[in-house]
C-alpha cells in the first residue's frame, strides 16, 4: 500500500536563503584576513639541497670576494672598485676558464650590492659562484 498523504508537501522551493552561506563565508575572510600576517612572519626555510654530486673545485682556482657594510669590495684582500673588479674578474675568467668566486657579503649590506656584483660576474661569464655564510648558533 502506497501513501498519497504527503504529496502536497512535496512542492520546490522557489526561494534559497544564502544568509547562513553569507555569514560563514564573512567568517572565514575573516579567519584568513588574521592568520595570514602570522605566517608570513613565523616562516621558517629549509634550505634545498640536491642530489647531484658538484664536482670538485681546485683551492687554486678560487678568488674571494668581500663585501663590508660600507661597501668597499676587496678581491684576494684588495681593495677594489665595482669597475675595475669588473675588469679583473675578466681577465681571470681569460686566463682559466675554470675560475671559481667565493662571495663574503656582510649581514648589514643591502641586497641591491650584492645583486650589482652578481651581475659583475654574470659580464664576466663565471659561473662557478658561492655564498659563504656561517651557521648561526642557537
Amino acid at each position: 500500500m502506497r501513501r498519497y498523504s504527503q504529496r502536497n508537501s512535496l512542492s520546490t522551493l522557489s526561494e534559497i536563503n544564502i544568509t547562513p552561506l553569507l555569514d560563514l563565508a564573512f567568517v572565514l575572510l575573516i579567519i584568513f584576513m588574521i592568520t595570514t600576517p602570522l605566517l608570513e612572519n613565523s616562516m621558517s626555510l629549509v634550505i634545498p639541497s640536491s642530489g647531484a654530486a658538484s664536482t670538485p673545485v681546485n683551492a687554486s682556482q678560487v678568488q674571494t670576494i668581500s663585501i663590508d657594510r660600507n661597501e668597499a669590495i676587496t678581491l684576494n684582500n684588495h681593495v677594489v672598485d665595482l669597475d675595475s673588479l669588473s675588469t679583473q674578474l675578466i681577465q681571470l675568467k681569460q686566463a682559466n676558464p675554470d675560475v671559481a668566486v667565493v662571495i663574503r657579503p656582510d649581514r648589514e649590506l643591502p641586497v641591491q650590492k650584492l645583486v650589482a656584483l652578481m651581475d659583475a660576474l654574470q659580464r664576466a661569464e663565471i659561473t662557478k659562484v658561492g655564498i659563504a655564510t656561517k651557521v648561526e648558533s642557537k
